[in-house]
């Protein structure tokens, strides 16, 4: 095994540096991964912001990562074995040991890192994992498609699961970027009636590719009045940040309709309680998943062929890669290529 490896570090200044460090040896409990991808989120902007504040850490950042195992620490169970495939989301691993994890709400653990925030992400040909926080890859994704489905798969898909709407009922997804494009797949594959609410006729096209049954531009029309005409929206899942926007669709739910929240935001989200109490409608936070669900969704995924559509960067391009996304000029999804020298996209589905 080499002794060093490559990675991206936060620098004061809010950049990414191309940098070597010394590879390091699992603890227990503990992986030694050999990247292979690492998908680029929304939040990782976030990640990196917070970090660069402080001088004392060069962050490593990234949270959609699929690598194999090269080194395994004492007390990681035999499942884990030398050269077996993984992937790591959001939520480092469970302690198994909090009350939240005693309950089996193992994605709300108190004692778990966050990857890329907290600890090191996947910005880098090697990391260190929980052995508690590895998901099983299916060999019929390759890593590159499989890297965005650890959150942004794994966030639509568990928002649509629990979201409470029944095959037939009309579901809307709020927002079509990275999360949504994934979100519209599976409602399709769920069999809702899916629409798509987005800002200009340019996602018209894609959304309906994607798998919804209707589209509405919520530039050029009353969308909100339009969604009413069809019946309303038994589930809003929205992934936008905006508060005052977000507030208007919740006139758009049918009766005991739910809005689920995937985006956090900073900004309080303001809430008629009329609107709530007169149709008995609800709204709830979806936070990702535990790696069981994470395995879920991969499955679904290739079971249906709902595959990210992505564009490949080398790691050495990882600092214009984010410069991209903050310009919100992506094709959906960003992934990094620790074996790429050129970026060559590909795009799922056809």
């Amino acid at each position: 095994m080499k002794t060093t490896y490559r990675a991206m570090q936060v620098t004061p200044s809010g950049q990414l540096e191309l940098v070597h460090r010394p590879v390091p040896t699992p603890s227990m409990g503990e992986v030694l991964l050999e990247v292979e991808a690492c998908g680029i989120c929304g939040a990782d902007i976030a990640d990196i912001e917070k970090n660069r504040h402080d001088g004392t850490i060069r962050r490593v950042p990234g949270h959609e990562v699929v690598g194999r195992i090269v080194a395994c620490g004492s007390a990681v169970p035999a499942m884990w074995s030398l050269g077996k495939r993984v992937g790591v989301g959001r939520m480092a691993g469970p302690c198994y040991q909090c009350d939240q994890c005693r309950q089996g709400r193992f994605q709300l653990c108190r004692n778990q890192p966050i990857v890329g925030a907290t600890c090191d992400g996947g910005y880098a040909e090697m990391m260190l994992a929980r052995s508690s926080g590895l998901v099983s890859i299916p060999d019929e994704l390759s890593s590159l498609e499989a890297a965005p489905l650890l959150c942004a798969g794994l966030a639509t898909f568990n928002a649509l699961r629990k979201c409470g709407a029944q095959a037939g009922d009309i579901v809307a997804i709020l927002g079509i970027g990275g999360l949504g494009h994934m979100a519209l797949q599976y409602a399709r594959k769920m069999g809702y009636k899916v629409i798509a609410i987005g800002r200009g006729k340019e996602i018209a096209e894609d959304a309906l590719r994607l798998g919804a049954h209707e589209y509405l531009d919520n530039l050029e029309e009353n969308a909100v009045e339009r969604l009413r005409e069809l019946g309303g929206a038994q589930a809003l899942i929205t992934m936008i940040s905006q508060v005052d926007v977000i507030t208007t669709w919740l006139a758009a739910l049918a009766p005991e309709g739910k809005l689920v929240v995937l985006n956090p935001g900073k900004d309080p989200l303001p809430v008629p309680a009329g609107l709530l109490v007169g149709g008995q409608r609800s709204i709830e936070g979806s936070l990702t998943g535990t790696p069981h669900d994470s395995e879920r969704t991969l499955a679904f995924s290739v079971l249906v062929d709902a595959l990210p559509q992505i564009e490949i960067r080398p790691l050495a391009k990882a600092n214009e890669a984010h410069q991209q996304l903050k310009s919100g000029k992506v094709n959906f999804r960003l992934v990094l290529d620790m074996a790429a020298d050129t970026p060559e996209p590909i795009q799922h589905p056809s």
